[in-house]
């Protein structure tokens, strides 16, 4: 991320220094960001390292509270506008991320725990109720679109979790565009929805529920790959009911899945083809994953205020964003390669040792499209993606007592799909393909 883009939204939001300080606000930017690298450490341990490769400057040496005030002078707003410059999706070589000329995405939502201040409980609540009590913590919401092929973010927005995921996606309607194929999980099977979606110029391909809670889809007519004619939110769609089995060593497992997609055209949108494509959905969970688990371990987000946890949450974003496109950009230094044998740990790690380093702080004359980090990654890529079955299973509950027992399998399998188009009712719905 070179100075310039750094110095631009600063002037853009009007966060500029207004005298010579020990701690610019360019500085406090890269501070705030280098944290996302580094969620296990305090701030005054990131600016440690920060500084770690700079032996020989005559350097700052601020303190906790220094950099606290830092933080909340320069605000949320740079960085938000950073992630603006920064998000969209990856280009690459090959196709990968797109589908008989459409660019396949996800939306949906995840839930992130911020620190249990009386001024954060303002803004994010605690959920209540369920099997534990609730949660220990606030709770934030954030809802993104992703593009499948690269997992970067097309376009994210968050807030307090007590706000469904519908409503907050439908901020996200002017980041799609004609040419997308947005690929959603039941939350999202709202007709106004599909309807805002389709007059964006985009398409949608939305799991429903089979049962007396589903939507009421008339057959309007029947197409010969099995899929039917119906109308949703006032708008024509396609609907496609499937059986799918998945059989491993372990046994069986069969459910049936209805989809709803504005996609009308059977010929070149096949049911088959469709019921397919939808596994692609789970690729925004293992964004997810990278942002919550891989970034920050399962921590908490550590601002202790509102627009703390703002700045803290945009610079997650751009920092997740950077190492994706840098993660594509390798990848497309070699022809044919799958952007998802790319290893976002060894990214992550690879960025963390260049900020210690305080390597490639200068761009060459000569442009490296793969860079330190991306040569890393192309020297430990994963193996080819193959068919495997895990069992959705509570492995870390609130409560250490939940998810003990003989019962929990938590091994994988190999797995075998077998898929059915069916031209009659359903009888019931599945588990989540």
């Amino acid at each position: 991320m070179p100075f310039e883009m750094v110095d631009a939204v600063l002037a853009e939001t009007g966060a500029v220094q207004r005298r010579v300080r020990d701690l610019p606000s360019r500085v406090v930017v890269y501070l705030v960001l280098a944290g996302c690298l580094f969620a296990e450490l305090g701030y005054g341990q990131v600016w440690a390292r920060l500084v770690a490769g700079l032996d020989g400057l005559d350097l700052a040496c601020p303190g906790e509270a220094g950099l606290t005030k830092a933080r909340a002078r320069v605000g949320p707003a740079p960085l938000r506008a950073l992630f603006d410059l920064l998000r969209g999706q990856a280009a690459t070589c090959a196709g990968f991320g797109r589908w008989r000329g459409l660019l396949v995405c996800a939306v949906d939502g995840t839930i992130m725990s911020v620190a249990d201040t009386a001024a954060n409980l303002t803004v994010f609540s605690k959920q209540r109720g369920g099997p534990t009590g609730g949660s220990s913590y606030p709770m934030l919401r954030l809802v993104a679109v992703v593009a499948c092929g690269t997992r970067t973010i097309i376009g994210a927005v968050f807030g307090p979790a007590t706000t469904g995921e519908t409503t907050y996606a439908r901020q996200l309607l002017p980041s799609l565009r004609a040419g997308m194929l947005i690929l959603a999980d039941r939350n999202f099977a709202a007709g106004y929805l599909l309807a805002e979606i389709t007059d964006r110029g985009a398409h949608l391909l939305v799991r429903a529920k089979t049962g007396a809670g589903g939507p009421k889809l008339p057959v309007l007519a029947r197409h010969g790959d099995g899929s039917y004619r119906s109308a949703f939110g006032g708008r024509p769609v396609r609907v496609v009911e499937a059986e799918i089995t998945i059989t491993t060593t372990a046994g069986t497992a069969t459910g049936v899945y209805r989809l709803i997609t504005t996609l009308l055209d059977h010929h070149h949108y096949p049911a088959d083809a469709l019921v397919r494509l939808y596994h692609e959905r789970w690729e925004i969970e293992t964004a997810y994953l990278e942002l919550k688990s891989s970034i920050l371990g399962g921590r908490v987000l550590r601002a202790r205020t509102p627009a703390g946890i703002d700045q803290e949450v945009y610079a997650l974003l751009a920092t997740y964003q950077i190492l994706r496109t840098a993660m594509t950009d390798a990848t497309n230094t070699t022809p044919h390669l799958d952007p998802d044998r790319a290893s976002f740990t060894t990214a992550l790690h690879a960025a963390r040792d260049q900020l210690i380093q305080a390597a490639g702080v200068i761009a060459e004359t000569v442009i490296d499209l793969a860079g330190t980090i991306g040569r890393r990654v192309l020297n430990n890529l994963l193996p080819d993606r193959r068919l495997r079955l895990n069992a959705r299973t509570v492995k870390r509950a609130i409560s250490k007592y939940n998810a003990r027992g003989p019962n929990i399998d938590r091994r994988t399998y190999k797995a075998t799909l077998t898929l059915t188009i069916l031209t009659g009712p359903p009888s019931k719905t599945g588990p989540e393909p």
